[in-house]
């Protein structure tokens, strides 16, 4: 389906987002139309007040930089107000019960609870218990607000989405689960290279391809050529990698050499936090078909658009 000859109608009939799965392919491009208006909105300095008089809560488990950044300021310039729930493991195991927790966070006027490293079982439990919005920013199987900001990027440089070829390279993480998902959801051609050691989960991978196939390859240049996107993500983040590791997969390192498979007007992208020198170069993710700072910038209007169309 063309992206572009979509009607939006900005609207949809789901309050939660764990995963881009459980979204068909009319729902994804309602995220992205409307983190498109969000940015001209943003751009014109037009005020936006969708979230006027709603609280929003962040549950995070984990450290986040850019991702808690976007979403607090993202929140407060749709007119709301942000708070952050403290989380500990040991109050979960201590008999702390989640039907108990978005109960009372709803009696407070919380209308969503955005999370970060929560199992993902856990929050299929909150969502079957919430009232309010429970939306998934990232956990060890899915990042889904990152793979659709991303969508957003490809579709503002390339001008479409359908047809373009997308490689994706190197560790198989939770985000390239979502991005492979999204991808062949909007009509992408996609190619993974993945060590054997590192790979995308297999039940993903099967899920993804009941909506387009995937080639899966161990070369990195196989995966590349022709490509108009190339993608990555980091291999040591909150981890520091041995040296067997790093051997494992250097063969994927996105450099100029590998990034010459590509078409001539391949994009890069990397979520970031990047470990230059390791899974990408330095003049490659600084050089000038580089989008992390686009994917950076997008994210903050996709999140609004996220939390305007859910909430």
């Amino acid at each position: 389906m063309d992206i572009n000859r979509y009607s939006p109608s900005y609207g949809i009939n789901k309050k939660h987002m764990t995963k881009l799965a459980d979204f068909s392919t009319e729902e994804l491009f309602e995220f992205l139309y409307a983190t498109k208006a969000m940015k001209a909105k943003f751009a014109a300095h037009e005020q936006t007040g969708i979230l006027n008089g709603v609280t929003a809560a962040l549950l995070f488990a984990d450290t986040s930089l850019r991702m808690r950044s976007a979403l607090e300021i993202g929140i407060r310039q749709l007119g709301g107000m942000c708070v952050s729930l403290p989380y500990n493991e040991n109050d979960m195991k201590a008999g702390e019960n989640i039907k108990d927790i978005v109960n009372v966070i709803s009696r407070y006027g919380v209308r969503a609870l955005i999370t970060r490293d929560i199992d993902q079982n856990e929050l299929e439990e909150f969502c079957a218990v919430s009232s309010i919005s429970i939306i998934n920013s990232n956990n060890g199987y899915f990042s889904p607000l990152q793979a659709l900001c991303d969508l957003y990027t490809i579709w503002e440089k390339k001008g479409k989405l359908e047809g373009l070829k997308l490689a994706y390279v190197g560790k198989g993480t939770n985000l390239a689960a979502s991005l492979i998902m999204g991808a062949i959801k909007c009509g992408m051609q996609v190619a993974v290279a993945t060590p054997h050691e590192y790979g995308v989960r297999h039940e993903h991978l099967t899920h993804a391809e009941q909506y387009g196939k995937i080639k899966l390859t161990d070369s990195a240049s196989e995966a590349v050529r022709d490509a108009d996107i190339v993608y990555t993500d980091n291999y040591d983040y909150h981890a520091v990698l041995s040296q067997k590791e790093r051997e494992i997969l250097k063969p994927y390192q996105v450099n100029n050499a590998l990034m010459s498979f590509a078409n001539h007007d391949a994009v890069f992208m990397h979520p970031l936090p990047a470990s230059r020198g390791l899974e990408v170069t330095e003049d490659v993710i600084d050089g000038k078909n580089s989008l992390v700072l686009e994917q950076g910038e997008n994210r903050l209007h996709t999140i609004k658009a996220v939390l305007a169309l859910l909430v």
